[in-house]
């Protein structure tokens, strides 16, 4: 459920996409040009996107910065050599999958000084109910 969700919203995102200091288009760009992806299933799906007709595809798809024209951008063909053709659902589904352990020990670890935590406070709690009849 939670990556049927990440790739809805993902489509979203996409299709709703902006120049503007949109958070939204912030997150696509950022995820795109840290995990060198583009777009969803890949590169072609900004296509059928309205930024697509006016600008291309955004430049955090790049490769080199430096090499990418906004010429290059438009024109599929010549982008497919230009970007990073994976999507980024397989990427970003991946990389939570494999960091799922570390998320599980971790939560582990926090219930077990739970659990000493408790057993204590018991200890304690029975230590002094035990010293309250002796001192009377």
């Amino acid at each position: 459920q939670i990556k049927t969700n990440f790739e809805s919203n993902l489509n979203l995102a996409l299709r709703d996409y902006n120049v503007t200091a949109d958070r939204h288009s912030e997150a696509v760009d950022t995820i795109q040009r840290t995990l060198h992806c583009c777009g969803v299933q890949n590169y072609s799906d900004w296509e059928r996107t309205e930024y697509f007709t006016q600008r291309g595809i955004p430049r955090s798809c790049c490769k080199s910065q430096d090499d990418c024209s906004e010429e290059d951008l438009k024109d599929p063909s010549k982008a497919k050599l230009k970007v990073f053709v994976d999507g980024c659902f397989f990427l970003v589904t991946s990389t939570m999958e494999s960091k799922m352990s570390v998320v599980a020990g971790i939560s582990f670890g926090i219930a077990c000084f739970q659990l000493i935590g408790i057993i204590l406070a018991c200890c304690l709690s029975q230590y002094i109910t035990n010293n309250q009849y002796e001192m009377v």
